[in-house]
């Protein structure tokens, strides 16, 4: 018998959204350092406190992934998948072009609507047309590793984007960068639309879901779920002082209690043999958002780490790599004042140090002078910049704190094939694992990728020395494992248990679960200082991640039951 191949339309909505995550990424690569980027610098940025950037950086990334539940809602009900993504698709490519337009708080916070708007109706629903693809009998043995390749699509556009976006912004400036944000989103939607013509199976699978008697309508949905969760918002942001470490945080939560209460009444009101498939959806919903919470410090606590504790200097060889990509000027050790601006443009102070592609230490770390030499150089460090003179600018190259977050998208190019060869030859012999198994097992092993910079903040003395980077492309190498068996297969489990009525919905429970996880990963991060010993703080999210990994696997038999009895019917 042939060897089955998967449906044609994987590599159509691989590429639509390889380009969405090219420009995501990009977007998210450089968007803290616009915001804290001096208003009088060459590339002038908003000029805002890290504490403030901070904070819209967390409530941004936690909004883009609470309005897929609207959007999947949306395409369920109303208007089906493929318009879902040409709106969502166009929403963002505005967004970010918006964001190009310079010194304008109106255009920054309108662009970020419509980015959060866009990937609301875009994101859930790309994934589920997906699934569609897989629903015939010859391909439904192919849904896992079908979404694992197309998990790796995310992670190209995820990786190249980087290095655009450093190119870019230090050659032509911040609205280049974002500019080509939007344009790979257009070239997203233009190749999707050329898929829609070429790959007939892409139409035929969307479907809008038939009404049922029962079903609450969008008006209701409304009523009951979003003006009530929007009145917890506000209650959450007038609370006196904090509950869960700030004000925007505070509002989150309380927002998504409504929407959590509603997920709870659609399996309450659903019919007898939807509720074991949608039990154990909200079950590995609930057990997840911790994977997110420790998962997403990539971009906070595993970049502080990078930044602050991690040896980065370039080397003659790297150096030539990096100028292929971008010319770089060295960078003076002599700090350049600037005036740091508060959330609504106040000025908060004065902080020191120039950006460009090799930051310097000073510019980049915490200040303080012991006899002449900054607080945050090591010894060895200083001694190779201070002999030489303020007119020759002493010089310590670095390659830029973003290109670390390459470093997990890299992991999942070069590891998806073996993870899906590795499933393949289990499946070959009767032994690979059911999907909430692949997910229990992704559990683990990101709980033990966390050993891994313990280690390196042990050997490194917690800081006190600087750590190879080898320590980081360790984590990032082991939780990548975790997260391919993980990821993808919580977007395969959704599409094989949800009730089809409700898939679009239901695959928004599982990014409303990212959300929630996103904005818990803030609050751990802001921990970070609190912990003197920093290999404690990696090890607390090891104990974190392996409490879920428990109540997973305490669960496997109940879930593996549920699975095989709707999946396999």
């Amino acid at each position: 018998m042939a060897k089955s191949k998967h449906p044609k339309g994987l590599m159509i909505l691989f590429f639509t959204e390889m380009w969405e995550r090219f420009g995501y990424y990009l977007m998210l690569g450089i968007f803290t350092l616009y915001m804290v980027e001096s208003k009088s610098s060459a590339f002038p940025g908003l000029g805002l406190s890290r504490a403030a950037a901070a904070d819209i950086y967390g409530t941004y990334l936690a909004l883009v992934y609470l309005t897929p539940f609207f959007g999947g809602l949306l395409a369920d009900r109303l208007i089906g998948y493929r318009r879902a993504i040409y709106i969502g698709g166009a929403l963002m490519a505005a967004g970010y072009i918006g964001l190009a337009i310079p010194n304008s708080y109106l255009a920054f916070y309108l662009s970020l609507l419509l980015i959060i708007l866009g990937n609301g109706m875009f994101k859930p629903n790309v994934s589920v047309l997906l699934g569609k693809l897989y629903e015939k009998p010859e391909y439904l043995h192919l849904k896992d590793s079908g979404y694992n390749i197309f998990y790796m699509g995310i992670n190209l556009g995820a990786f190249v984007c980087n290095f655009v976006a450093a190119y870019l912004r230090l050659t032509y400036g911040w609205g280049w960068a974002f500019a080509a944000a939007g344009v790979g989103m257009i070239l997203g939607l233009i190749w999707f639309a050329y898929g829609n013509f070429k790959v007939p199976e892409i139409k035929a699978a969307d479907q809008i879901s038939p009404k049922r008697n029962e079903d609450t309508s969008i008006g209701r949905i409304i009523l009951t779920m979003f003006v009530p969760a929007f009145i917890a918002a506000v209650i959450g942001w007038m609370i006196p002082g904090s509950v869960f470490g700030n004000d925007s945080t505070d509002a989150f939560i309380f927002f998504c209690i409504p929407v959590l209460i509603f997920f709870f009444n659609v399996w309450r009101t659903a019919s007898k043999q939807e509720k074991e498939p949608i039990a154990a959806l909200l079950t590995i919903f609930g057990v997840v958002i911790i994977f997110w919470a420790v998962f997403h410090q990539n971009g906070s606590a595993l970049t502080y780490w990078a930044q602050n504790n991690t040896k980065r200097e370039v080397g003659p060889k790297l150096e030539q790599v990096f100028n292929t990509i971008a010319s770089t000027e060295e960078v003076s050790t002599v700090p350049r004042d600037r005036v740091v601006l508060g959330l609504h443009g106040e000025e908060l102070g004065f902080e020191t140090g120039p950006s460009y592609y090799f930051d310097n230490y000073q510019g980049e770390l915490p200040k303080g002078n012991i006899d002449g030499k900054p607080g945050d150089l090591t010894e060895d460090e200083w001694e190779k910049v201070k002999d030489q003179s303020m007119e020759e600018h002493g010089v310590l190259k670095l390659w830029p704190t973003e290109l670390q977050a390459s470093i997990n998208p890299g992991f999942v190019i070069l590891l998806t094939p073996l993870v899906v060869g590795f499933f393949g030859f289990l499946a070959r012999r009767g032994k690979e694992p059911s999907t909430p198994g692949k997910i229990a097992w992704g559990m683990l092993i990101s709980a033990l990728s966390w050993l891994v910079i313990a280690a390196g903040a042990i050997f490194s003395h917690n800081g006190l020395d600087k750590a190879s980077v080898s320590w980081l492309f360790g984590v990032y190498g082991v939780i990548t494992i975790g997260e391919l068996c993980l990821s993808p297969m919580g977007l395969s489990l959704v599409s094989k248990l949800a009730p089809k009525r409700i898939v679009a919905l239901m695959m928004g429970g599982w990014f409303l679960s990212t959300a929630i996880g996103n904005k818990l990963s803030g609050v751990l991060s802001g921990l970070w200082d609190v912990f003197e010993k920093k290999s404690n703080f990696f090890l607390t999210n090891m104990i974190l991640t392996l409490a879920a990994f428990f109540i997973i696997w305490m669960m496997l038999p109940w879930l593996k039951r549920v699975y095989n009895e709707y999946v396999n019917r």
